[in-house]
């Protein structure tokens, strides 16, 4: 028995993270004999992004293993609109084989690619928004733990500087970032609080929202550690007022005390909506939480577009087997049956985006995490 209520690795791969009508499609195809090959297409119908930064493809890969399908997908950290010129929407992934040996796998292949996609697509606007303003991933602690580690990587594809969570940086092979909790202050007192983090960090950052005035407390942090990279506040909401106001007037302060390089991080609710007006009051770094790991999931689904070369969908969607084109300059997408590359409406030649990542069962690509980030972190820029 699991100590937790979650499912394990093994839970996942065997099948048993179903939705039970799957269970009882297999039965019924088995007890008709009936096992056809079909060819599945991953697509959004409608998202509350209009650029989605596509990831969970790696847990795809792992949970197909072995189960003798072809996988084509767009590569990880592609952001892409999810329909094409024209309004087809992207086959995002495509899989073909015999239904049995993976149908019972939609439930948690879809989870994979939801809940990620949209975690890294809402990173994604943030740092567009924020620019080259680093933010870190402070949102782990709002959610399960067993899955502090996707919502970090994802966080970290879609723009984060950093991630705050000590297993996810071990799994990710990154390092993790944090500054200081109020806790130690309410411990310590402030002064050797900061004086311990000040001694011991080579990342100094004081948290000075937990007894003191924001403003005197920025104050004196600065004068006895005057070169500290930065103060942060957490305040809370019923303390917060106008809380741009709050961050102009210790920038002031802190300025005409001579304080110029002592930067000013916030974090507690931040919000997207919330950046603009934040950075024109004088932020200079972010820890975003609630908002990143909650973040609305991409609405995937999965379909069969064709059964033993039979072109056959459900309503609604678009049957046949599809490619994705993109242009290299103005980034316009094109959805085609052909696999012959159309010509932009810019004049350009298009691209396949679909990439071969597994054949018969064994992944044969294997993209590294910086890859993946640096890729995304290229076309953040193409989000209009």
């Amino acid at each position: 028995m699991n100590k937790f209520v979650m499912a394990n690795d093994s839970d996942i791969m065997s099948g048993e993270v179903t939705d039970v009508y799957f269970e009882k499609t297999k039965e019924y195809l088995e007890l008709m004999h009936s096992n056809p090959t079909v060819t599945m297409e991953v697509t959004t119908q409608s998202s509350v992004y209009n650029f989605i930064n596509f990831t969970g493809l790696n847990d795809v890969i792992s949970l197909l293993k072995s189960r003798g399908v072809r996988v084509d997908a767009i590569p990880e950290g592609t952001v892409i609109q999810p329909r094409d010129v024209n309004g087809i929407p992207v086959p995002f992934v495509r899989i073909q084989g015999r239904y049995l040996d993976f149908a019972e796998l939609e439930t948690p292949l879809l989870g994979f690619l939801c809940q990620a996609s949209g975690i890294s697509s809402y990173s994604s606007l943030i740092k567009k928004a924020l620019g080259n303003i680093p933010f870190i991933s402070f949102g782990i602690r709002r959610m399960h733990p067993a899955i502090s580690a996707m919502i970090d990587r994802s966080s970290y594809i879609g723009g984060a500087s950093g991630v705050s969570g000590v297993f996810s940086s071990k799994v990710l092979g990154i390092r993790p970032s944090g500054t200081m909790p109020h806790a130690l202050s309410l411990i310590l007192g402030d002064h050797d609080a900061w004086k311990v983090q000040y001694e011991n960090s080579d990342f100094r950052v004081f948290l000075i929202d937990t007894y003191m005035d924001e403003k005197f407390a920025a104050i004196k942090a600065a004068e006895e550690f005057p070169d500290i990279d930065y103060i942060r506040l957490d305040t809370p909401s019923s303390r917060r007022g106008n809380f741009p106001n709050l961050i102009r007037e210790i920038r002031w302060e802190l300025d005409i005390r001579n304080h110029r390089n002592v930067k000013i991080m916030v974090s507690g609710g931040i919000k997207l909506e919330d950046i603009p007006e934040l950075i024109d009051a004088g932020v200079e770094s972010f820890g975003i939480g609630t908002s990143i790991s909650s973040a609305k999931p991409v609405d995937f689904g999965m379909d069969i577009v064709n059964i033993d070369g039979r072109d056959i969908t459900k309503r609604g969607k678009f049957s046949g087997i599809k490619n994705v084109f993109r242009c290299r300059e103005c980034h316009e997408v094109m959805v085609q049956a052909s696999s012959d590359a159309p010509k932009c409406s810019c004049g350009n030649i298009m691209e396949n985006l679909l990439v071969n990542y597994m054949e018969n069962g064994k992944a044969i690509v294997n993209e590294d995490l910086g890859t993946i980030r640096k890729r995304s972190l290229e076309e953040i820029n193409n989000i209009v």
